[in-house]
Order: structure tokens, then C-alpha cells, then sequence
């Protein structure tokens, strides 16, 4: 069963910044672009499981703070030439408010 559930809105995440969402599914990234985009990854990269909220945004990419690989935020996927993918979330904002969507709802605490 899936489930949209609230995270909080998008002001609470600055520009070209991310939150970390604690699921059932695991820590999730809830980044967010200049242009005011709300994109979710799990928040591990996929090269050594570096944490990518804590990353530079940049466009629409996030550059992992362990070894500088740059992740797509719209795919999950690695920029060439680095190889390898990391989950990505449907999120939507409605009236400023951002919601998730789970299949393993539980528990969801954003930091």
C-alpha cells in the first residue's frame, strides 16, 4: 500500500539544500534546487553510501561529500564517467507543502 505523507514545506529546506526524512524504507533526501524543485533520493550514494543530503546542489544534481560524484536528482543516476544509481522518491508540493510517497510508510521524522 502506497501513502503520500507530509514532510514539511518547501521554505524549510534553503535553496540549493536538503533534509533528511527518516522512513521505513530508510533516509531519504529531500533536496532542493535554486529554482525552487523538490526532488527525493535515498540518501546514500552509490559509490561508498556517502550521505548526499549533505552534498552541494548544484542545477539538478547533487555532488556526494565523500569523493565528489555527482548524482542526478531527476534519475538517481551517476554522471558519466562514474556509473551507478541510487533510489529516487516521488515527491509533490501542494499549497507549499511537501508530501512523499511510500510503500513502507512507518515512521517519518525529518531532520
Amino acid at each position: 500500500m502506497e501513502t503520500w505523507i507530509q514532510i514539511g514545506r518547501v521554505e524549510d529546506i534553503p535553496r540549493k539544500g536538503a533534509r533528511v526524512v527518516t522512513t521505513g524504507e530508510g533516509n531519504i533526501g529531500i533536496f532542493r534546487t535554486a529554482d525552487d524543485e523538490i526532488f527525493a533520493l535515498r540518501d546514500s550514494c552509490p559509490h561508498k553510501g556517502g550521505p548526499l543530503s549533505q552534498g552541494i546542489v548544484h542545477g539538478k544534481t547533487v555532488s556526494c561529500p565523500l569523493h565528489d560524484w555527482k548524482i542526478q536528482l531527476e534519475s538517481g543516476e551517476a554522471v558519466a564517467p562514474d556509473e551507478g544509481c541510487t533510489a529516487v522518491y516521488q515527491v509533490r508540493v501542494e499549497k507549499g507543502s511537501i508530501q512523499l510517497l511510500l510503500k513502507q510508510p512507518g515512521i517519518a521524522i525529518a531532520s
